[in-house]
């Protein structure tokens, strides 16, 4: 039997250039090990960001 996967939803987006190289630079600086890993950083960043403008 297969372990549950810690990130069970999957999604597929497009990215500009730009925006690809940014997360690529966020990730070099950040010495992040994935690009998924950089990427999920980003959304939690964007998401708590946006809950405190709300405010």
């Amino acid at each position: 039997m297969s372990k549950p996967s810690i990130y069970p939803v999957k999604k597929l987006i497009g990215l500009s250039e730009e925006q690809a190289q940014r997360i690529a630079d966020f990730r070099f600086e950040k010495r992040i090990g994935s690009e998924s890993e950089a990427i999920r950083q980003l959304i939690e960043l964007g998401l708590d960001a946006s809950e405190k403008s709300d405010t």
